[in-house]
Formats: structure tokens, sequence, C-alpha cells
């Protein structure tokens, strides 16, 4: 109703409408949900990034003809944009040889953009002759549209190198629609509470946050919110934001998540198997950890914990030891017994670690680094204006709290700052505009990251193809008298390809039995019982073993089997001291553990003869290590310090801190409170500082 008050005219609603007459949808919970098409921003989809076609990505030399070379995307053969540009530029009276940059200002807006005028185009392409009338589409449109229809994920691949993700400019990031991001609660939008961490929202929602009839009513839900935060900061998670992407978390962060779930159910009465929920966790959080399973014990559950951590181990009430050694050397129970008892056990290398009888010992003397690379205005995440000295020639450590900066600072600010000035190819995939500047980078000659993603997720990548031993051991099959006799070349003692491979199961040596409603089921090829080869390739003897009994072979058993061959002796050897003499050399990728994957990419840099300097990046590297797997280790690490590089390490464990040359402290806590450096210096200079909480527990074990 429109009522007239004096020369006014004021509208009335019973709806929710603004004043430029936009009716606003009632408030339900799917339109604060970014996955429900209610609530997601039109823009992005609720993705809160958009991919963008990037002109100077297509660019490749604004000096050469249009279409000799000057936009990438038009060089392709059979092109048919780059044949109706070319009658776009004759039609307009163009030379098509003219230089880019020469280009009028008005041919280049519509060779980009597109127009409103129509062109007569006629050409030839291939088998076909085409001669229609349209507008120019523009470049940019042009790959737009064909990006969005294409169902080819190659041709989507192959776009994507004109394209760069950027911030949605409708969403500010936040995904949400602008009704859902104009409903305000004591002044807070949701996108407010969504950029908090969970410590301080903890914070906002434990005052009083409503009042009077407001409390009445969200009474409950407060209750729902405060609890599932206690929960998760209780596990040490307080610095994470709510709107963090799950695809950002570590393996640790993801299960304490599920195991804050698994607490606020209250169940009793159930048995819970928790795997390593200690990795990537900082000595400081440790504690809450284990006072949060002990909790969940205390409600009535058995908690069985794979765990290496030092004291998960000593708060347990019992403890199994496996062992002697690892993978065919293994498989026993050596000691069980309630804590306290199985620390008398003789015979467990754990219980003579837990009781110090064995240690990692301390290096006789630290390395003095001079040299370094310095990054300066680092600026990332919770990182803010930061001026850092990563110093070479030995080993350099980066330590701090969960969620403190460390990653941060190496994987998205020190590795692609030295990346965009020093690699030619890819150089643009490499630009951030997160630091001011980049000294004395010409020091180091490669930068090699060795994390713990897969060597490979199919069948087909084992430790034997990552290394390079296999091509090695396809070789010499390859000179046996009978190879040489049957014309038998290195390519038939592959599993990838036909001709020696088994056709029934394609190589795979297992058989995908597709389930409908069901997991996929892989069964043993009946045809080569899981050897991947045919009948004709397992003849061929070398040693009197076939390719897939050596295959079958362990790293340490191949060893002795190769021992006189210098290249296969010299890579096994590199695996051996890594501590992976157990893994057999064609066991699958997919069976290996993300320790054994770090470790594995380790001894391929060591096997390697390197030229120059190399900065090795490792990040927690002794995650699924055991004390003694972590000093076998640091030797590999020193072999590559000695042979003239350096390392640097993100690290929680203690043992690796106080065998480092020199260590950079973050905090001092994680989230919005860290990004800064605490302290830095030897593991001495670290320990006699009290702010830092690394430095209080190496100090205890320096001393």
């Amino acid at each position: 109703v429109n009522v007239l008050i004096n020369e006014d005219i004021v509208s009335y609603n019973e709806r929710l409408i603004d004043s430029r007459g936009d009716l606003y949808p009632d408030l339900e919970p799917r339109l604060f949900s970014f996955n429900s098409p209610i609530g997601a921003c039109p823009e992005c989809n609720g993705i809160g990034e958009s991919k963008v076609f990037r002109q100077d990505l297509m660019i490749d030399d604004e000096s050469l003809g249009v279409m000799k070379g000057a936009i990438k995307p038009l060089l392709k053969r059979n092109n048919f944009l780059a044949n109706m540009t070319e009658c776009f530029l004759k039609e307009e009276g163009i030379e098509p040889n003219i230089p880019l940059k020469k280009l009028p200002k008005k041919i280049a807006k519509i060779l980009w953009y597109g127009g409103d005028k129509k062109y007569k185009y006629s050409f030839k392409s291939e088998n076909s002759h085409f001669e229609f009338t349209k507008v120019y589409p523009g470049i940019l449109p042009w790959h737009e549209k064909k990006f969005n229809e294409t169902t080819s994920e190659r041709v989507r691949k192959g776009l994507q190198e004109y394209m760069r993700i950027s911030v949605c400019p409708s969403c500010n990031g936040m995904r949400l629609n602008k009704y859902a991001s104009s409903t305000y609660i004591n002044n807070m939008t949701i996108n407010d509470f969504s950029n908090m961490d969970i410590e301080s929202c903890l914070k906002v929602f434990d005052k009083d946050f409503l009042i009077g009839d407001d409390l009445i009513i969200g009474k409950k839900i407060i209750k729902e919110i405060t609890s599932r935060l206690k929960f998760l900061n209780d596990v040490g998670l307080g610095y994470l934001t709510l709107n963090r992407a799950a695809n950002t978390l570590s393996g640790g962060e993801s299960q304490r998540i599920r195991l804050a779930t698994q607490i606020g159910s209250m169940l009793s009465g159930v048995l819970y198997v928790l795997d390593e929920p200690s990795i990537g966790l900082h000595q400081r959080d440790n504690s809450k950890l284990i006072k949060t399973l002990k909790s969940l014990r205390d409600l009535g559950n058995t908690l069985l914990v794979v765990e290496h951590d030092e004291e998960t181990m000593l708060e347990a009430d019992y403890i199994i030891d496996m062992g002697p050694e690892a993978g065919v050397h293994g498989g026993n129970v050596i000691a069980e017994d309630f804590t306290k008892d199985f620390l008398k056990h003789k015979e467990s290398t754990t219980a003579k670690f837990l009781t110090h009888k064995e240690s990692i010992e301390l290096p006789d003397k630290r390395r003095k680094l001079t040299q370094y690379i310095e990054v300066k205005g680092c600026k990332q995440n919770n990182i803010s204006n930061l001026n850092i000295k990563f110093y070479l020639g030995g080993l350099f450590c980066i330590t701090g709290v969960s969620g403190s900066g460390k990653s941060t600072l190496v994987h998205e600010i020190l590795v692609p700052a030295w990346k965009s000035k020093h690699l030619k190819k890819d150089k643009d995939l490499h630009i951030r505009h997160n630091y001011d500047e980049i000294h004395n980078s010409e020091l180091v000659q490669s930068v090699i990251e060795l994390d713990q993603t897969p060597i490979g997720r199919t069948p087909y990548s084992n430790p034997a193809t990552y290394t390079g031993l296999l091509d090695g051991i396809r070789a010499l099959f390859s000179q046996t008298p009978e190879s040489q006799l049957r014309g038998y070349k290195p390519g038939r003692f592959s599993f990838n390809i036909k001709g020696g491979r088994c056709e029934e199961c394609e190589g795979n040596g297992v058989k995908k039995i597709e389930m409908h409603f069901l997991p996929d089921v892989y069964i043993t090829c009946s045809e080569c019982n899981g050897t991947r080869y045919n009948g004709e390739t397992l003849s061929v003897l070398y040693k009197g073993k076939n390719i897939a009994e050596v295959l079958d072979m362990t790293i340490d058993e191949a060893f002795l089997f190769f021992k006189n061959h210098k290249k296969l002796g010299r890579i096994l050897a590199t695996l051996q001291s890594v501590g992976l003499g157990y893994i057999k050399l064609g066991q699958p990728a997919t069976t290996l553990s993300g320790g054994e994957a770090q470790r594995l990419k380790l001894s391929r840099e060591l096997a390697k003869t390197t030229k120059g300097h190399t900065l090795y990046v490792l990040d927690e590297p002794t995650t699924g290590l055991h004390f003694k797997d972590v000093k076998i280790l640091l030797k590999a690490i020193n072999n590559l310090i000695g042979a003239g590089n350096s390392v640097v390490i993100i690290e929680h464990n203690l043992d690796i801190i106080k065998s480092a040359d020199f260590i950079v402290d973050m905090g001092p806590e994680g989230g919005t409170n860290g990004g800064q450096i605490l302290v830095q210096g030897t593991p001495e200079q670290v320990a006699k500082n009290k702010k830092s909480h690394t430095g209080q527990y190496l100090k205890k074990l320096l001393n």
C-alpha cells in the first residue's frame, strides 16, 4: 500500500522490499548455504572464485604480426577462429602481418572482445569450405564459450593455460548471494563469523552474545554452536578459520576434526581406530590431543592408536610393539604389556628409545652458516610484511605451533619467488605478488620440493619405475642370449605396453570388477597370476630369475642380486640408506605410506649426480617414522648437505630440530595470532627464549 503523508508517498509492504523495489527472500537456513542454489552467489555458483581468460597470457610477442605468432591461440593448425580472424582483418582493410602493438585501438577492441558489426567469412578448412555472415565473436568470448561448452578434459586443460584464477568480484570470495551477506546479527554478517578462527569465534559466543527475547529464541542454537566450537578448540584446532577449504587441511587436521565430531556425539562402547593423530602437531598441542583422547576413553570407549609419538606412547594404558624390522622382516609382535611393564622389555627397540637407552645423538658441532637467500616484505595468509633470511649450506629448520605460517612461508613464498626468477619455462605460473624482493637467489642452481604426495595413483607406478631401476633391469633382460635370439627389445619387458605384458589384465596384475551400488573389487588376474607378463616374456631368465621374480624382490634382496651392476647398485644402495630396504621393487605406489613416498623421492635425489648447489625443501619428513627411521633419515639429509647442498625442513619432531644448524621459530600462536618470527638462531639460542613454545620443549631435550 502507498500512503500519502503530507507530500511524501511512503510504501508499506508485508514482505521485505528494499528502496529499489527488490523483494528480499524469506530467511531460511538454505539462504545461508553456498551449497544451495538459493544461497549461492549467482556469479560464481558458490565457489568463491572465477577463472578468467587473460589477454596478457595469450600474447607471445606484441612486435610480431597478428597472424604471425603474436597471439598464441591463433597459431594452431586448422584453427577456425584464426581463419575467422584473418577474414575479419581483411574486411577491415588491415594487413594480417601488422604488428599487434600497431593495431588501431578500435580494431584491437573488436579483436579481443568482439563487436556488433557483421562480417562475411569465406575460407577452407581441411575437407570443408565455409561461407557465412555473422559478427566477429572476439578472442576472449570465443575461448570462454569453448571452455564452458566442451566435454573434453584435454581441451579444457589446454585452455586453462590462458586463464587465471581470481576472487569472484560479485561476492568477494565469500560464496554467498547479496541477501545472505546483508543479514546481520549484532552488527555481524555470516561472512564475519566465517572469517573468524575457531578460538575467536568461541569468545564471541561465550560472552552475552544475545540478550532479552533474542536469548530466549536462540539459547539452544547458541549452546549447540559453542559445544561444537569447544570440541574443535580442545583438539588443538583453534587457529583454523571456519571457512577454511577442506582440501587445504593436513591429514592430521582432518583426522582431528573427525575426532571432535565423535566427542560431540558422546557415544560409549565404541572402538575408535586412529592412525597417527599427532601428524602436523606441535608438542604444545599434542598434550591437548592426548587430553581429548583420554576423555573419549573415560566415556567408556576403547581407543586403538597407531602412533610414533613419544608422549602419546608414554600416556597410553597398553602398548603393542610390532617388528622386529619393517616390511617382509616384520609382522611379529615383539612386545606387548601395560606401559609401565612394557618399558622393561629388553628386545623392544621402541622401549629402548622410550627409556633413552638408545637415542638420536646431538651433532658433534654445528655448521656455521654465512650465505643466505633473503626474501623481503613477505605477505600471505597470516604473514604480514616479514623479512627473512634462509641460510644455505646446512640444515635449516622452520618450527612453530600448528598454523603459525611455516608452510605458507616456504611453499607459498620462498619456492615460487625463486622459481619465478630462475625458471624460463612456466615462469608465469610462479609469479606471486606476496613479497617485495628476493636477494641472493642465484646462490642456488635448483630447488627441489620433496613432499608426501603419492609417487603415482595407479598400480602401474612402483619404486622400480619411479627410481629408474626398471629401465636398467629391462635393458639387462633384453641383452640375455634368449632375448637376442628372439629379437626382444627392452620394451618387451614393460608391463605398460603391448607385446610382453599380459593382455588379459593389461599389465595390471589385477582385474577391476565393477560392483553396482558397491565399491569396485580387484581380483588377481587368472591368466598371469598377478605377474603382469605373458608366458613368452616370463620364459626369459637373467641369473635364473624372470622379470616378475625380480620385481617381487625386496630392495635388500635386489641389492645383493645386482651388486656387480654399477648403476643399479648405486640406486639400490641409496634406497637402503634411507631405510627402504624392506619394500618390494614392484610394490604398487598406491600401497606406500606418505613417509615412504617422501623417502623414495629423497633417495632418487641422493642417487643423482647433481651439478651446482641444490636447495631441498622437505615438509615434515618424519611423518610415519619410528625413532630408528628418523636416525636413518638424518644420516641421508647430512649426506645431501655433505655433497654441497642445502636443506630446508618444516618440522615438529624434536630429534630433527635439535640436529639443525639454524632454526627459525614462527608464532607466537596459530592463525591470526601467528605469522611472526619469535626467535631465530642455533637450537641452543632458541631454547633460551621463554616466549617460544618450541624453545621450552627443546630446552628439556638439550639438557
